[in-house]
């Protein structure tokens, strides 16, 4: 029986937009960019700042540096929300509607500039926060580790109170979907930005009749 339900954020609950992110970063002057934002996995200054060993100003720090002149914070968001081309909202709706009887958590290799904007009532039409949504979240710039590390799975399955043969998680990051099976966790790998409402019901169905 399922219980916990686990959702990547870029991907699955957003369209990640790679090649507008990296227009956008490319206009502010930051030199090999598209070298360093991957769709699954960055490199370089941008997967520091994911994984926690950089803070926010160290990075504006870092990027500036590289553009050869200071860039503002609202400028390098600007930049990454080039990814967010959508935020999907109706399955936030879903979400809402729909999966109301399991636990549902957040587990995402994130920055802190999209973590403040989920965190805004920017985030959706209706005003409410990504943490309304969800029991916790797990963002890897606050986690000092990113997937698909064995450790974040760990971390989020002891700090959630999960079992793996009770966890849902959806990823669109195949090697992400391959580690949490590891675990014995249930897994589903959508494409960015697929509708998965439908086979995620199809599956949960049939994970609930094994009881």
């Amino acid at each position: 029986m399922i219980k916990n339900i686990v959702l990547d954020l870029g991907g699955v609950l957003f369209y990640l937009d790679r090649e507008e992110a990296l227009r956008r970063f490319d206009a502010l002057g930051v030199p090999n960019v598209a070298e360093m934002l991957d769709p699954y996995l960055q490199s370089g200054y941008f997967l520091q700042v994911e994984d926690g060993r950089m803070t926010e100003p160290e990075f504006r720090a870092a990027l500036s540096r590289s553009a050869g002149r200071e860039l503002s914070y609202e400028e390098i968001a600007h930049a990454y929300f080039g990814f967010l081309r959508e935020v999907d909202a109706y399955k936030f709706d879903f979400v809402d509607e729909e999966l109301g009887d399991y636990r549902i958590f957040i587990l995402s290799n994130t920055n802190p500039y999209v973590m403040d904007f989920c965190e805004s009532d920017r985030f959706l039409p209706n005003g409410r926060t990504l943490s309304s949504y969800c029991v916790k979240k797990f963002a890897s710039c606050e986690m000092g580790m990113v997937k698909p590390d064995r450790r974040i799975f760990e971390t989020m399955l002891r700090e959630g109170e999960m079992k793996p043969e009770e966890t849902l998680f959806l990823d669109d990051g195949p090697a992400n979907v391959a580690m949490a099976a590891e675990f014995g966790i249930h897994t589903y790998c959508p494409k960015n930005g697929e509708d998965w409402r439908e086979p995620v019901r199809r599956l949960l169905a049939e994970l609930n009749a094994r009881g």
